[in-house]
């Protein structure tokens, strides 16, 4: 009876948990890596680094180009922070999905594994 209820479980709520689970975790890593936050201050200052200009056209000049390189940089440090948090999301959902498609098996490993074992 246990076995039975077991069974349905698993091919039935487990399953769906399981999925719901991987669900969970993507959000997760989006909300470690605060991809919200990276995508709407892309090209904003490098942590804020902004030069005020002076009363010359030099100090303008000066100026602006420190700001320029000051976004670029934070640019920069932001892609490879989303590309980063890319390649996590790709690699927990083919991971995800691989484990959602052996989720049918797993309850027949270990019979296989028990066979395999006394006759080899």
């Amino acid at each position: 009876m246990i076995a039975l209820a077991f069974l349905k479980w698993w091919y039935g709520v487990g399953w769906l948990d399981a999925a719901q689970r991987l669900k969970t975790a993507l959000a997760r890593v989006g909300l470690a890596f605060s991809v919200p936050a990276l995508l709407r201050t892309l090209f904003s200052p490098w942590r804020r680094i902004v030069s005020y200009p002076g009363a010359s056209l030099a100090d303008h000049a000066r100026a602006m180009l420190d700001n320029l390189v000051s976004r670029c940089i934070g640019f920069v440090v932001r892609l490879f922070v989303l590309l980063a948090a890319g390649v996590s999301v790709l690699c927990m959902v083919l991971l995800g999905a691989l484990g959602l498609m052996l989720w049918p098996l797993l309850p027949v490993l270990p019979l296989v594994g028990l066979v395999g074992g006394i006759i080899g």
